[in-house]
């Protein structure tokens, strides 16, 4: 059966190195493919070129007769349009049913009646969405379609996706999405396509597998070249035609060497910390905060000590930035106190792209115009140099802002932020836009930083790594605390979160980020169950006794005759420590994930 889209052979280039180079991607009906690789390597361009809205330099691109595709572009353009109703119907083509345009703003929190021009990031991504499913197309394309929407949307999202027959090319810094619906991998590296015809689940074994292999070869091709070049200098011979060719062999090895494209190399992300804070951070008392009549915190209490890792997390509009902007000093509460801690210095990430200048150079957005140097933890380091750690290269240190993609940018925010020395992070959607490479290299620097990190995401495998803290709206300005992460949170609360479907009514301010109001629900407090007081006072013995028997075992196996003189028993030996090195770490994790709950029980 012949694919329903098929690129062959495309390139492209906006000069210096090929963006895309003999690209060939096949879309067969029902397809579930995910297309990833690295910022900056033509993700976005390869999937305008899948849509027919850019044309190669080189190549071909087919599309089966009669079959429909929609695009879903990271920036939806608006223009045209008065209210997002208006705008979802302006996607159906002549003939289509309009009932599937009401039906599916109302699925995702909106009435069809909101104003384009007013539009929160979280609403504008919902109405574009519902523009390029109610066509029903046979292949979606979908740039980043979980920006900006919160972890309900994201769920009913993927769940429509799945229940669709519709071929699906999807790009996602969220790997629980792509892990969930992709049943395929494209991964666009150095301007080739090369593909898994597995999930993306099983990409990051297989990339690393073929990375590896690839810088074996070009270790031998290395070999090769001084090999050779030993015997240009010392082996030639009076043989004219063999010394002729061989030289010829090793102008077309180095020649290899230097087209080789080196795969780019890690984001260094480091935070520099200001001195240490005071062990208490923030407490906050009785804090309520409210928009008219509309309450968005009510009656809630924190304390954050030093080193917390506290997720923020809910529907959009259920005020998770108020919250944040309350508990940090940023907005006054109606009623309550806040207490910033001794010797904190905060360090933000905004979610809004639109605080970088798209006029402004790269260089100027970090030093501010002043010259090519920028303080970097106290010293001053080149702009050039500090740009290599996120994988800038020399060459784009003048371009403009504005022509950056969205994982730049991403990046670039980052890189502003990072430079000025914190003790906390305050961060509000760090992962938008940032390719896996990088996210996995901000989950490690947020691992290893000694200071407090806050943040609000919509990523669920990004907070199962880093919080050890979620916070949750319950309904009405309540909220809830809840120890471990998001999966964590679910189990203790026995229920996902919920979004009401939306209703007319009047917009709510501005300070809000969006306007989908949250289900009512009874706030729930948690309470240690028998089992969970029995454990918490049995661990403390039992990770003892283990301590206490992995240092017998250890001792028992230093002995270097044990295995000569008593195989058995070594092999014996060495299978109860690894158990017992299972248990113990078992068991130690058990009890921190405990003594954290019984603290915010006690703090309740």
């Amino acid at each position: 059966m012949a694919p329903l889209l098929q690129l062959q052979d495309v390139a492209l280039s906006f000069g210096g190195t090929p963006l895309l180079s003999g690209v060939e991607l096949t879309v067969d009906a029902g397809e579930r493919l995910c297309l990833v690789g690295r910022n900056g390597s033509g993700k976005s361009t390869l999937l305008r070129i899948a849509a027919g809205l850019i044309e190669p330099d080189h190549g071909t691109r087919f599309l089966q007769p009669g079959t429909t595709i929609r695009y879903l572009p990271q920036e939806p353009d608006f223009s045209g349009a008065t209210t997002t109703l208006d705008y979802v119907e302006a996607g159906l083509a002549p003939g289509d049913d309009p009932h599937p345009a009401r039906y599916l703003l109302q699925q995702l929190g909106l009435t069809g009646d909101e104003k384009v021009n007013t539009l929160s990031g979280g609403e504008s991504r919902r109405a574009a969405l519902a523009r390029v499913l109610a066509p029903s197309p046979d292949i979606l394309l979908l740039d980043e379609p979980t920006n900006h929407l919160d972890l309900t949307t994201i769920e009913w999202l993927e769940a429509e996706l799945t229940a669709r027959r519709s071929a699906v090319i999807l790009i996602s810094h969220d790997r629980r999405f792509l892990a969930n619906l992709s049943r395929g991998t494209a991964w666009l590296d150095r301007g080739r396509i090369r593909r898994l015809e597995r999930g993306f689940a099983a990409f990051e074994e297989w990339r690393d597998s073929l990375l590896a292999e690839e810088e074996r070869a070009q270790h031998k091709l290395d070999r090769k070249i001084v090999a050779e070049e030993h015997w240009l200098r010392y082996g030639v011979t009076a043989r004219r035609k063999r010394n002729v060719r061989r030289l010829a062999q090793l102008q077309a090895l180095r020649q290899s060497r230097r087209e080789y494209r080196a795969a780019a190399g890690k984001v260094a992300l480091t935070g520099p910390l200001a001195d240490k804070s005071g062990s208490l951070v923030i407490e906050a008392r009785r804090i309520s905060k409210a928009y008219g009549e509309r309450p968005i915190v009510t009656d809630f209490s924190i304390r954050v000590r030093r080193g917390d890792r506290i997720g923020f997390v809910g529907p959009n509009g259920s005020g998770k930035t108020t919250l944040l902007n309350l508990i940090t000093g940023g907005l006054e509460p109606d009623s309550g106190t806040v207490r910033i801690g001794a010797n904190v210095i905060m360090a933000t990430l905004d979610q809004q792209r639109e605080s970088l200048d798209p006029t402004k150079s790269v260089t100027d957005t970090l030093t501010g115009g002043a010259g090519d140097s920028i303080m970097v933890g106290g010293r001053s380091r080149h702009v050039v140099g500090y740009l290599k750690d996120f994988l800038f290269p020399p060459s784009q240190a003048r371009t403009p802002v504005g022509v950056l993609s969205g994982g730049e940018r991403g990046r670039l925010l980052l890189a502003r932020a990072l430079a000025k020395p914190a003790n906390m992070l305050v961060l509000d959607e760090p992962t938008n836009d940032l390719d896996l490479e990088t996210l996995d290299m901000l989950q490690e620097m947020l691992a290893d930083y000694p200071g407090t990190v806050l943040l609000i995401s919509h990523d669920r495998d990004f907070l199962d790594r880093v919080v050890n803290g979620v916070i949750v709206p319950e309904g009405n300005g309540r909220w809830n605390e809840y120890a471990g992460g998001y999966s964590d949170m679910l189990t203790q609360r026995g229920a996902d979160l919920v979004r009401e479907r939306a209703e007319p009514a009047k917009p709510a301010p501005a300070t809000i980020a969006d306007d989908a109001p949250v289900r009512p629900a009874r706030p729930t407090k948690r309470r240690l169950s028998f089992n969970e007081k029995h454990a918490l006072e049995k661990l403390p013995g039992e990770i003892s006794a283990l301590q206490t028997k992995i240092g017998a075992l250890h001792a028992r196996l230093s002995d270097p005759n044990l295995y000569a003189r008593e195989r058995a028993a070594f092999e014996q030996a060495s299978a109860e420590l690894a158990a017992a090195e299972r248990d113990l770490a078992a068991a130690e994790e058990r009890w921190l994930e405990l003594e954290i709950l019984r603290e915010d029980v006690a703090g309740q």
